[in-house]
């Protein structure tokens, strides 16, 4: 997610959501996500309440990027992207 603040600054806001129990496991602000970042939080999420076998994210470059697909790999844990320009896919009805 993202918005614009009064200052005309842009914030993002990193959500994971267990889309089977629907809790929110993080909500992380900041003005910007890089891959590595996203993995940090990923790890933390991981060692705190285990491994999930899927990952539903967009197509941002955070979540496209190399750290991103590295962790995937050796975590055994799957990337699902969302088709590029419909973010909406990752709507939990």
């Amino acid at each position: 997610m993202h918005d614009t603040l009064a200052n005309g600054e842009r914030m993002r806001v990193l959500t994971v959501i267990d889309v089977f129990t629907r809790e929110c496991l993080a909500l992380v602000a900041k003005k910007q996500f890089r891959g590595e970042d996203v993995v940090n939080i990923l790890s933390d999420l991981t060692r705190e309440r285990g491994r999930p076998k899927t990952i539903q994210c967009d197509q941002g470059t955070e979540f496209t990027s190399l750290a991103m697909d590295h962790w995937a790999y050796w975590n055994k844990v799957r990337l699902d992207f969302s088709r590029p320009g419909k973010p909406g896919d990752n709507y939990m009805g």
